[in-house]
C-alpha cells in the first residue's frame, strides 16, 4: 500500500507542472548552465514536499484558532513556525503584488468588467464605494446612498 501524505491522496499523486518547474529553473540560473534531468526532477520534489511541508503546519496553525479556511496569516505564521521566518517579508510582498495584479486583471477584462475600462482612480472609486456600503451594511443593516455612476462610454 502507498503511503498516504495528503487526505485521501498518494504521495504520487501531487505534483507540480515539469514544464513550469523547468521554466522557473533554468530563468534562475546563468544561461551557460545546465541542469540534469534528475536534477531537475529532485528540485521538482524539493518543491512539492515544501509545499506539503507548509501546507500541513498552515492547516495546523488555522486548526489552533478554531478555523476552517487557510489564511494567508496561518501561511505566514507556518513559514515562521517550520524556521523560515527570514522570507516572510518577501512572501507578504509577493502575496500583496499578486493581490494587486489579481484585482488590476480582474477590473480589465473579468467578470467586473461592462464592456468600458476604468481608469485606476475610477476603480479605486468604486472599490472605496463598495467598501462604504459594505461597512454601513455591517454596522446597522443601513447601506450608504448610492452615488450616481457616470459611463464615461456615454459621454460625447
Amino acid at each position: 500500500m502507498e503511503p498516504m501524505d495528503i487526505v485521501g491522496k498518494s504521495k504520487e499523486d501531487a505534483s507540480l507542472p515539469k514544464a513550469t518547474m523547468t521554466k522557473i529553473i533554468k530563468e534562475m540560473l546563468p544561461p551557460d548552465v545546465r541542469v540534469a534531468r534528475d536534477a531537475q526532477d529532485l528540485l521538482i520534489e524539493c518543491c512539492v514536499e515544501f509545499i506539503n511541508l507548509v501546507s500541513s503546519e498552515s492547516n495546523e496553525v488555522c486548526s489552533r484558532e478554531d478555523k476552517r479556511t487557510i489564511a494567508p496569516e496561518h501561511v505566514l505564521k507556518a513559514l515562521e513556525v517550520l524556521g523560515f521566518g527570514e522570507y516572510i517579508e518577501e512572501v507578504y510582498a509577493a502575496y500583496e503584488q499578486h493581490k494587486l495584479e489579481t484585482m488590476h486583471d480582474s477590473l480589465k477584462g473579468g467578470k467586473w468588467s461592462n464592456g468600458a475600462a476604468m481608469t485606476e482612480e475610477e476603480a479605486a472609486a468604486a472599490q472605496q464605494r463598495m467598501f462604504d456600503e459594505a461597512r454601513a451594511r455591517m454596522n446597522g443593516g443601513v447601506t450608504a446612498p448610492k452615488q450616481p455612476e457616470t459611463n464615461q462610454s456615454l459621454k460625447s
